[in-house]
C-alpha cells in the first residue's frame, strides 16, 4: 500500500517534501513507509535524503530559567553598572544556587572580573540561555554546539528520537509499478530471457562469514613476545604446573616465611593437597641455613625457619618459581651459561577492579653467566624494549626480596607524554644462588613485566575484564586486528 502510494504519487508530482507529512496525509504508519522509501531507493526506483531529529524536553531546572531567566544574568545584574561589588555582599543578594551557578557562569562569559571584589567587564548582556530554552520549548531546532552546552549544564533531556525521509523524487529506474525481477538462471528464464528483466549482481556483496576459531588478543601478543626472545637467542622453561610449593615460589628465592606475600590475603593456598610430597633434601638444609643464620657474606633473616610452611601447597604467585627450579637443575651439572624465557598465568588473591585480577600472565627473561653485571642488565633490557618500539628508558631503585640490586623500569609514552612503569628487574641475590650449588662468580640477571598491561594498550582496552574472563566480548576476538609489536627482528 505504501509503495503503491509513493510511485503513483511521484508520477504526476516533482516529489515527496517531507515523509512523516506525507504519511499522516495517507494515513500510513510512518515506520513501514521509512522501509518502503529504503527498498525503492536501493533499486533506484527513487531518490530520497535521509534525515534525522532529536527533540528534547525541558527540566526543572531549565522549566526554572526559562521564566526567571539564567543564573548568570542575576548575578550580572547584581553587580553594579559603576565600581566594585564584595563577593560576600552578593552572596546575602542572591539565592545560594543563584549565586553558585552564576559566579561560576559570569566570569566564564567573562562578564564580569572575580575577586573579593567583582566588578563588570561589559555593561550590557543578552541571556542567550533563556532563549534557547524557549526555542526548545516552542519545538524548534538549535546548532549543535548550543545543544551540547545545554545538555552539560543538564537543563534539557532528550525525549525522542526521529528518522525520516525529505526530497523523494524519481530514480533512474522510476516506473509507476515495480517491476518483478528474476533472480535464477532457471531453464524456464533462459528460454524467455528477452522479456525478462534480471536483478543486477553485487559482485561487491561479501559473502555469509566463515564460522573459524580465532585468536585472543593476550595470544597474539603473547607470539610476538615469544618470538623477541626466541631472535634473542632464549629458550623457554616449562611453566605447565600452576599448583607449586611455597618452598620453590617462596623460601628458594629467599623470602622470609613473615613476609606479607605469604599471607592468605595475598595468595590462594590450596586444601587439597595440603602439601608437598617431596622436597630436594639436601638443598632445603642449606636454604633453612641461610634463612636462619645466612651464609655465602649475608647475616641471613635470624628466625625460626618452619619446615612445614615450606611444605605447603598454593597456586603460584609468579612464574620466577620456575625459574628456581631451572638454576637448580642448571646447579647440578657442569656449568653452562644460559638464557631462559617464560610466559604464562600466575595468581594472587587480589581485589578485581578495572585493571587488576586475581589471575593474569607474567613474562620473565633471565640470563646466567660468569662476571654479569647491573650495565649488563640495563643494556639487555634496552635491546628487549627497543624490540617492542620501546627506546626511551628509565631506571628506578627499588626493593625485592630475591634480587639485589633491583630497579623499576619506565618508558615514556608519547601520546600520554609521561613516563609509565612497564616492568621489574634485578640481580640475583647470592644466598638464592650459593644454595643451590652455582659457582660463587656466576650472576643471574632477571626482568619480568605482565602480558595484560601492553595488549590492554596495543588494543585501547580501558577495563581489563574485558579482555580476560567471562565478560569478554566475542566480537572482539572474532575482529581483533593482527599485532605487531616494535620491530620485526634485529
Amino acid at each position: 500500500m505504501a509503495e503503491e502510494a509513493i510511485l503513483g504519487f511521484l508520477q504526476n508530482n516533482d516529489e515527496i517534501p517531507h515523509s512523516g507529512q506525507f504519511a499522516v496525509e495517507h494515513d500510513l504508519d510512518h515506520e513501514d513507509l521509512k522501509n518502503v522509501i529504503k527498498s525503492l531507493q536501493a533499486f533506484r526506483y527513487i531518490e530520497a535524503k535521509l534525515i534525522k531529529r532529536e527533540f528534547y524536553d525541558l527540566t526543572d531546572e531549565g522549566k526554572k530559567y526559562a521564566v526567571e531567566g539564567s543564573p548568570e544574568v542575576h548575578f550580572f545584574s547584581a553587580v553594579p553598572e559603576e565600581g566594585t561589588i564584595s563577593i560576600d555582599d552578593l552572596k546575602r543578594m542572591l539565592d545560594p544556587c543563584v549565586f553558585d551557578v552564576g559566579s561560576k557562569q559570569a566570569p566564564k562569559k567573562k562578564w564580569v572580573a572575580m575577586g573579593q571584589q567583582v566588578s563588570r567587564t561589559v555593561q550590557h548582556v543578552e541571556d542567550k540561555v533563556k532563549e534557547m530554552l524557549l526555542q526548545i520549548q516552542q519545538g524548534l531546532e538549535l546548532d549543535q554546539e548550543s545543544l551540547k552546552s545545554l545538555k552539560s549544564r543538564k537543563l534539557v533531556i532528550l525525549t525522542e528520537k526521529w528518522s525520516g525521509y525529505s526530497e523523494v523524487r524519481k530514480g533512474s529506474n522510476y516506473a509507476p509499478e515495480r517491476r518483478i525481477l528474476a533472480t535464477d538462471l532457471t531453464r524456464e528464464n533462459l528460454q524467455t530471457w528477452r522479456e525478462l528483466d534480471f536483478k543486477e549482481y553485487n559482485f561487491n556483496a561479501k559473502g555469509q562469514p566463515v564460522d573459524a576459531g580465532h585468536l585472543h588478543p593476550l595470544l597474539k601478543v603473547r607470539k610476538q613476545f615469544k618470538d623477541i626472545f626466541c631472535q634473542m637467542g632464549f629458550e623457554e622453561m616449562p611453566t605447565n604446573n600452576f599448583v607449586e610449593s611455597s618452598f620453590w615460589n617462596f623460601d628458594a628465592l629467599f623470602q622470609p616465611q613473615q613476609h606479607p606475600a605469604r599471607d592468605s590475603h595475598d595468595t590462594f593456598f590450596l586444601k587439597a593437597p595440603l602439601t608437598t610430597r617431596e622436597l630436594p633434601e639436601d638443598y632445603v638444609a642449606r636454604v633453612k641455613q641461610v634463612h636462619e643464620s645466612g651464609g655465602y657474606g649475608s647475616r641471613g633473616y635470624n628466625y625460626e625457619w618452619k619446615r612445614e610452611e615450606a611444605n605447603k601447597n598454593l597456586l603460584r604467585t609468579h612464574t620466577t618459581a620456575v625459574s628456581s627450579r631451572m638454576l637448580h637443575a642448571l646447579a647440578k651439572g657442569p656449568f653452562t651459561p644460559k638464557k631462559y624465557f617464560s610466559i604464562d598465568r600466575v595468581f594472587r588473591n587480589e581485589a578485581v577492579d578495572k585493571t587488576h585480577l586475581a589471575e593474569f600472565h607474567q613474562i620473565e627473561g633471565l640470563v646466567c653467566d660468569r662476571g654479569l653485571t647491573l650495565g649488563d642488565l640495563i643494556g639487555l633490557l634496552q635491546e628487549f624494549f627497543s624490540r617492542l618500539g620501546m627506546t626511551k628508558l628509565r631506571f628506578k631503585p627499588a626493593y625485592n626480596p630475591y634480587t639485589e640490586p633491583s630497579m623499576e623500569i619506565f618508558s615514556y609514552h608519547e601520546e600520554l607524554e609521561k613516563w609509565i612503569e612497564i616492568g621489574n628487574s634485578g640481580m640475583f641475590r647470592p644466598e638464592m644462588l650459593q644454595p643451590m650449588g652455582l659457582p660463587e662468580d656466576v650472576r643471574v640477571i632477571a626482568w619480568g613485566l605482565s602480558l595484560e598491561r601492553p595488549t590492554m594498550i596495543l588494543y585501547e582496552i580501558g577495563n581489563i575484564r574485558e579482555l580476560f574472563g567471562h565478560k569478554v566480548d566475542l566480537d572482539l576476538i572474532k575482529k581483533n586486528p593482527i599485532c605487531r609489536l616494535g620491530i620485526a627482528s634485529a
